[in-house]
């Protein structure tokens, strides 16, 4: 079986693609990674086959023209997406419509139109047949149109868009047919009447796949209607990674991380909760703090308090389990690392579903979670001693990991995909 594996050019996306396409390769089947060009060195550094295909066009290139406007969208989820965390009755046609209209000009089609053309090319030369792409790589299913391979999404957080994709369409459908305009529809279906042969039509594969691969356990798991969701468990993988020797050794007392990601600092303005006053307010507890922190954030903290080590990386799944609690961001990859070690978690989410993320792992009894615009130094020294006091957060951390646990390996769930394979493939494949 050969198996297309394409992302758009996000280290934090891909690298949640890796472990699958390893237990694919090493269940013997081909795998290639259809990337912008710039970004096949983060394909081949992670042992994989890269194919460089359309232009290196910075994501995030039109949003940075608006900074203010961008900052604003970070507040949780910009319209549409929204409507996934709202209750169905509240949603309103035109506030959901005119979300998707911004999103499909100003996101969607930004990211996806500098590689669709060579990925369809390059399709259409390998005739993969299953293509696997990230929810945002919407030109993965736009290739496996036009050769009739089948197609899914791999999931990295909660199905904030299929979601509101099911609610959008509940809306439009209690429309009169002459107000039914549906931006997202429109901008694929011209590539499925361009790419997809005598099956020319939008359908609701391109947008969702024809079933999507979930990382999360039921419990937690943001599902939509006509969606076929197919479990795996989560595997850390972060990038090529270095132990320091420093980490060899258990800690002398309770070890807390503080871990924000990187695309606070990478593509926004910064981190939205004040690293320094948290480092400082936790500097009287008897713990031992890592943070992981950028040059250019660490070079604005005015003082590191004595029970602090600051490093620019070190792996996530190397240091989390010698921690007894993690203030983190809740961004995925971040968020699900943690959940297996298991650890206790204070979370301080900001940005696009990191609230709607924090919100259902607080439910779960892990996770204290405070806004980051609220996460105060008081508010969150109050949130560790907490956490590190009360045995019933390392219970219920150790509750969600098993939850997580009992979700398929990648290397469970390969012949899972060899069936889906089958039974979705188009019997007739195409290579014109």
């Amino acid at each position: 079986m050969r198996v297309l594996f394409t992302s758009t050019p996000d280290k934090s996306l891909f690298q949640q693609m890796v472990p699958l396409a390893w237990a694919l390769r090493t269940a013997g089947h081909e795998v290639r990674v259809a990337v912008p060009p710039k970004f096949a060195e983060v394909v081949t550094q992670a042992g994989l086959t890269a194919v460089p295909v359309g232009s290196s066009r910075p994501i995030w290139r039109l949003p940075q023209l608006d900074p203010d406007r961008m900052e604003a969208d970070r507040k949780g989820l910009p319209d549409p997406y929204r409507a996934a965390e709202q209750d169905p009755r509240d949603l309103d046609w035109e506030t959901v419509r005119a979300g998707y209209a911004h999103v499909v000009g100003q996101w969607h089609k930004t990211d996806n139109f500098p590689m669709t053309a060579d990925l369809v090319e390059f399709a259409r030369h390998w005739q993969p047949d299953l293509v696997l792409w990230e929810p945002l790589a919407y030109a993965g299913a736009i290739a496996a149109r036009a050769v009739g391979a089948a197609h899914a999404r791999l999931l990295w957080s909660i199905d904030v868009l299929g979601l509101t994709r099911s609610r959008f369409l509940d809306l439009k459908a209690s429309r009169p047919a002459s107000e039914q305009s549906d931006p997202l529809a429109e901008w694929l279906g011209g590539y499925a009447r361009k790419y997809g042969g005598e099956d020319g039509e939008y359908t609701e594969d391109l947008a969702t796949g024809h079933f999507s691969i979930d990382q999360f356990p039921e419990s937690m798991r943001m599902t939509a209607d006509g969606v076929r969701y197919v479990p795996m468990r989560y595997v850390p993988y972060g990038g090529p990674a270095v132990v320091p020797k420093w980490l060899w050794e258990e800690p002398k007392r309770p070890r807390v991380a503080l871990t924000l990601g990187i695309a606070a600092t990478s593509r926004f303005a910064g981190h939205v909760a004040d690293v320094g006053d948290i480092l400082e307010s936790l500097s009287d507890l008897d713990v031992e703090v890592v943070t992981t922190l950028a040059e250019s954030e660490q070079r604005k903290l005015k003082r590191i308090p004595d029970n602090v080590r600051v490093v620019s990386y070190v792996p996530l799944h190397a240091l989390l389990p010698t921690c007894s609690a993690v203030i983190n961001h809740a961004g995925p990859g971040t968020f699900l690392t943690t959940v297996l070690n298991p650890v206790p978690q204070i979370a301080v989410p900001w940005d696009f579903d990191e609230p709607e993320l924090a919100r259902r792992a607080s439910g779960q009894g892990a996770v204290l979670s405070v806004r980051a615009d609220r996460a105060t130094g008081a508010v969150v020294r109050e949130s560790v001693v907490r956490v590190l006091g009360e045995p019933s957060f390392k219970r219920a951390a150790q509750d969600l990991r098993d939850q997580f646990l009992a979700l398929p390996t990648p290397n469970e769930l390969v012949p899972v995909l060899e069936e889906l394979t089958a039974e979705f493939r188009s019997p007739v494949r195409r290579s014109e």
